[in-house]
């Protein structure tokens, strides 16, 4: 292990729960019943305990988005030809025409788009040129990654982290691009949880029935030629991931380690979240998930972290474009803590607001 990935992993410290008491003292102040605002309490006081301040307004926002191709798809286990990652990319770092800037704008959130291994030579002016190599290995013939690729891919989405937060970005969504990463990501799941491919694989970006019964048939065929070792979250990513999954795994490190909010998307970002967890289980803490994916490996993978989703919208578009709808959501909450009267202001005694 490097030096960068060895003290960002053992100096990541627990969020701070004293201002997480005080926030949900200052809210229980409000004019209100007591827990009114249900999931939007719990939100604010998430993010009080992560930034250790009562009250927040996190006006600067992105979503960076960790670009990257996949041998696996020389295996026929998507639909969709190889060349839209590249395509994708272009269109969401250059045109910005892409579902994620249209539902960026309208948080007021940045999208940076990073090559980790997209098969390709990408415009060094579009995109932030972190490039690995030009995708991962099929790793139905051998492993994806070498371990050295991944820690290499880890540290960048931590260095990501902290040149975001030099910039003064206060919170960050994970996002990605390529084509083959369900695939990717349903087998870094399915090596940390155990579970079959009829429990973690999805359509992805959508499969016939057959192409369905071919991808699961695959990826379960990865699973017995490769063995990774579920205790082993660098082995699990060197055997069955991708460049973008570990990427953002360091994107949730670094956040962690910068104390800075990070959310999650759908089931790649979710696939990230888990690896960070093995590497310290501290940076759960800092990451709030936005919605519930479709894809049904995201379902058992967020609940192994422990936490819920607070939107259910049948989404697995990708990309990070449950983030921009989380941001929103966090501002609401967060302007409740700031702006709301509280009893004495409102001239209400407190005794008549019931928990119901």
């Amino acid at each position: 292990m490097s030096l960068l990935l060895n003290q960002v992993i053992n100096q990541i410290t627990p969020v701070n729960k004293n201002a997480a008491l005080d926030t949900q003292r200052c809210i229980d102040k409000h004019t209100k019943p007591s827990g009114g605002f249900g999931k939007l309490e719990e939100i604010a006081v998430r993010v009080s305990a992560i930034t250790g301040k009562t009250e927040n307004n996190l006006v600067k926002k992105c979503v960076v988005i960790f670009a990257s191709d996949n041998g696996i798809y020389e295996e026929g286990v998507s639909s969709v030809p190889k060349y839209v990652t590249i395509a994708q990319t272009i269109n969401i770092a250059k045109k910005k025409i892409a579902a994620i800037n249209v539902l960026s704008r309208q948080a007021g959130s940045d999208v940076v788009v990073v090559d980790l291994g997209v098969d390709a030579k990408l415009p060094s002016e579009v995109v932030i040129n972190r490039k690995i190599r030009f995708g991962t290995r099929n790793m139905l013939l051998e492993p994806a990654m070498t371990r050295g690729e991944v820690i290499e891919a880890i540290e960048t989405g931590i260095r990501m982290a902290g040149e975001l937060a030099e910039k003064g970005y206060q919170i960050i969504g994970t996002g990605e691009k390529g084509i083959g990463n369900t695939s990717t990501s349903a087998a870094v799941i399915m090596a940390l949880t155990g579970l079959i491919s009829d429990e973690a694989v999805g359509k992805g970006a959508g499969l016939s029935e057959e192409g369905f019964k071919h991808k699961k048939e695959i990826l379960s065929e990865v699973l017995r030629r490769r063995q990774p070792n579920p205790n082993d979250p660098f082995d699990v990513l060197s055997k069955v991931g991708g460049f973008d999954i570990a990427g953002i795994a360091g994107m949730f490190l670094g956040c962690a380690f910068y104390k800075i909010p990070v959310v999650i998307d759908g089931l790649i970002a979710v696939a990230g979240a888990l690896i960070a967890s093995k590497l310290n289980p501290l940076t759960v803490e800092y990451m709030l998930a936005s919605h519930l994916s479709a894809e049904p490996g995201y379902i058992p993978a967020i609940k192994e972290l422990q936490l819920n989703p607070y939107l259910k919208m049948d989404m697995r578009l990708g990309e990070g474009t449950g983030c921009p709808l989380m941001f929103s959501l966090i501002d609401f909450a967060l302007a409740i803590v700031r702006e709301m009267e509280n009893l004495e202001q409102g001239e209400i005694e407190g005794g008549v607001l019931v928990d119901t």
